[in-house]
């Protein structure tokens, strides 16, 4: 077994909420006090450590929480209400069991909120939220990021904060997946982000709290301790953070090219907006994992974040931070080595953010295989014993589990080879983990035998690109020629979550099971005369990864067309849009103004003579590769390129590392119309479960709700949603009655958007 749980204490000095330094008990590199025993295990480099097993850290916390704890509500308001993104434990659990399978057949629409702005014309808004309930008020984001406040029971709304009026950048906006409650008191607050700002809401008017921050917003620039100004770098936060008494420790997404701000893990107090701590994701000199980067890569390197989100173990005072990979997503020659703490479960003291243990899923990722999800704290039975474990699900659809006070790992995980990259200065690793337990949860590798079987011509078009391209599998480098990756890009694993039960160690997740294809393409040497010629490498460094080569876009427009501007905007609204960003696009400020003039000239294929042609331009640490865009591999039809299932929905039994049962989720209409069998259909979103034995899930393009029978995945009941229901459902109850709540925003993969939030209810 390998096991890269390393563990570190060193000295800090921090500050409580009232500014008195406090300092923690220094304990000697690589060494944390558990008590008695000894275990010993290989670090990365193939070294060995000591870890001393803790006896006295937990009983410590529930001494600390047994005085203060702040804060989401403890388990028994998740009997009435949903008050923590994802619900306790990142469980997607609910103790609730009014809706039974008996019943479900019954439930019915009880209302339907209009969040309104909605892009009904383009279909580029989503609602990827998914709402919190406290004392009967569900708080929830429109389609434009606006918090909103509303009735549980009746859907009226009490108030609106819309952060843009309030000083957030609208080039930096996106999507939003929720928001966060705290309350001490009378003083209940809701934290919330619009752009680079973090909001601090009264929660029961939607006003700013003055005290917090700067007249209640803190940037989320500030505190970075990046050794750099980055100032004008893209950092937004679309994931809600998590509270452990006084901090709010925040997740935030960054760019995915260079440059990029670097994703520094911080913890801000809840009642200043004061930076309390940051973990350096990227360590500084002197620091741990330092000699898996080059030596000045904290001053250069971006990213390697946490934008999926966390989960705090509140008794043990951890808090689990599973991270992403560094920037650029897909070429790694700048970034030699295995980039500690890029794709990486963290265990960080929460108080402190001191790291206890880790473990790394993916040296030196040239895949953007981050981490999609929150990972899940459950307790599961082995031989009769109990172990308080943490599940963390991927993008390659494999399951890791720890015990997570010491990081063993529950399973064996082997160091299995792979290739090198072809790619000129690319040193891929040669090793990757992959646990023995459980088995992935969908398919791995794109054989001639897994072509689909849609039609005889969708079969021979697949098959014939299909033998112009590598697939071997997972963590095959990427290619001239193109690499298929199986599961794709966004999944495996999504950002929906995977829900457990607490009661059985079960664990319900759905995948996406379809290939997507990862190419490199050259740069081609700049045209130093021409502002088009250095355009065109600007296009490429910064611009193709989305849109493509020839800014074609991809098939589905999720991604769209550039290629012909000319009419659809001006020379102007497009450089406010490079400036800005709009939408999921990101803004690029800190692009010069003259690779912007270039740019500009390139895209609308204007031959305007450079004026500082000759000069020296500073290009020298760019690439001379990048990624060709992400492409799902479908046929002709515009349908995935595998046989079905396209999307499943799974039950992993975590206690003996089994998958006990699997059933297709979704559907293309056009298809079942014709008398096929359910194919599954491409799904973003998550399940909740509850202890009546449901399974609720949206998640699927075919904008069905559905139930399904723990025991089996038999399908108990769907609906039709106004739009996609790509968020992860909630559950809670109001005066004895159970409600189940979606936001149907669309907007994905070509879906109509959509602004709706529908609750279900029994009659």
């Amino acid at each position: 077994m390998i096991n890269y749980g390393t563990c570190h204490h060193a000295p800090k000095v921090y500050t409580d909420n009232n500014n008195h330094q406090k300092r923690q008990l220094s304990l000697p590199r690589h060494e944390v006090r558990r008590g008695k025993g000894i275990r010993e295990s290989p670090d990365l480099n193939g070294s060995y450590m000591t870890i001393h097993h803790l006896s006295t850290r937990a009983l410590s916390q529930l001494l600390l929480l047994a005085f203060v704890l702040p804060g989401p509500a403890r388990a028994g308001q998740f009997n009435t209400d949903w008050p923590v993104y994802l619900g306790p434990d990142s469980s997607q659990y609910s103790s609730l069991s009014q809706i039974t399978r008996d019943n479900v057949s019954q439930l019915e629409v009880a209302w339907v909120y209009h969040a309104g702005n909605a892009d009904l014309e383009n279909n580029r808004t989503q609602i990827q939220t998914s709402p919190i309930v406290v004392d009967g008020t569900l708080y929830g984001v429109s389609p434009v990021t606006k918090i909103f406040a509303l009735n549980a029971a009746t859907g009226e709304r009490y108030w609106e904060f819309d952060p843009f009026a309030a000083g957030a950048e609208v080039r930096r906006g996106g999507t939003s997946r929720g928001v966060t409650y705290w309350a001490d008191g009378d003083d209940r607050r809701i934290f919330a982000t619009g752009g680079s700002k973090l909001f601090a809401l009264n929660a029961d008017t939607g006003n700013l709290i003055e005290t917090f921050g700067t007249a209640g917003i803190v940037d989320l620039h500030d505190g970075l301790d990046a050794g750099r100004d980055v100032s004008d770098l893209f950092i937004i936060s679309n994931t809600p953070g998590v509270i452990y008494n006084d901090l709010l420790i925040l997740p935030t997404r960054h760019a995915e090219s260079s440059p990029a701000a670097p994703g520094n893990i911080r913890a801000f107090h809840t009642r200043t907006g004061n930076v309390a701590w940051v973990f350096h994701t990227i360590p500084h000199p002197g620091e741990f994992g330092a000699e898996t980067w080059p030596a000045d890569a904290w001053q250069r390197q971006g990213a390697a974040n946490n934008w999926a989100g966390m989960t705090v173990d509140y008794d043990r005072g951890l808090v689990f931070v599973p991270t992403g990979s560094a920037t650029p997503d897909f070429l790694g020659k700048d970034r030699e080595g295995a980039n500690l703490f890029a794709n990486t479960l963290l265990a960080l003291d929460a108080s402190t953010g001191e790291r206890l243990w880790h473990f790394q899923a993916v040296h030196h990722d040239i895949w953007d295989r981050d981490f999609p999800a929150p990972p899940n704290l459950l307790t599961i039975k082995q031989d009769g014993v109990q172990r308080d474990v943490v599940a963390q699900i991927t993008k390659s659809a494999h399951i890791f589990m720890f015990d997570r006070e010491t990081g063993e790992s529950i399973f064996p995980i082997e160091e299995q080879p792979f290739p090198p990259s072809d790619i000129p200065g690319e040193v891929a690793w040669p090793t990757q983990p992959i646990p023995t337990k459980p088995p992935p949860f969908a398919r791995q590798r794109l054989t001639e035998d897994e072509v689909t079987d849609i039609s005889p011509e969708a079969h021979r078009y697949v098959l014939d690109r299909l033998k112009r391209m590598r697939s071997d599998g997972q963590f095959v480098p990427t290619s001239r020629e193109g690499t298929i990756i199986l599961p794709g890009l966004d999944g495996g694993g999504e950002w929906g979550g995977a829900a457990v039960d607490p009661e059985t160690g079960i664990m319900y997740v759905n995948a996406n099971d379809m290939p997507w294809i990862g190419a490199m393409v050259e740069i081609p040497p700049q045209a130093h005369g021409l502002m088009a010629g250095v355009g065109h490498r600007v296009y490429a460094l910064h611009c193709l990864q989305c849109h493509g080569v020839g800014g074609t876009g991809d098939e589905l427009g999720v991604y769209p067309s550039i290629d012909d501007l000319t009419g659809r905007l001006t020379p102007g609204e497009t450089r406010a849009i490079i400036q800005d960003g709009r939408g999921y696009m990101p803004s690029h400020a800190h692009l010069s103004e003259r690779d912007r003039d270039a740019l500009i000239a390139y895209l609308y294929d204007s031959d305007a003579v450079d004026p500082l042609a000759g000069r020296n331009r500073e290009f020298s640490q760019e690439p001379e590769w990048v990624f060709a865009g992400y492409r799902r591999f479908l046929d002709q039809q515009q349908r995935p390129a595998i046989k079905p299932p396209w999307a499943t929905l799974n039950a992993i039994d975590l206690n003996a590392g089994e998958i006990i049962w699997k059933v297709t989720l979704g559907d293309w209409p056009e298809l079942s119309a014709a008398g096929r069998p359910p194919t599954g259909a491409e799904a973003y979103g998550g399940p909740i479960i509850t202890a009546s034995g449901l399974i609720f899930i949206g998640a699927t393009r075919d904008e069905q709700f559905r139930v399904f029978d723990t025991r089996d995945g038999a399908l108990l009941w769907e609906t039709r949603l106004p739009a996609a229901g790509f968020a992860t459902p909630v559950t809670y109850a109001i005066d004895g009655r159970q409600f189940v709540v979606i936001a149907a925003g669309g907007g994905k993969i070509g879906t109509k958007s959509g602004d709706a939030y529908v609750a279900f209810a029994l009659p």
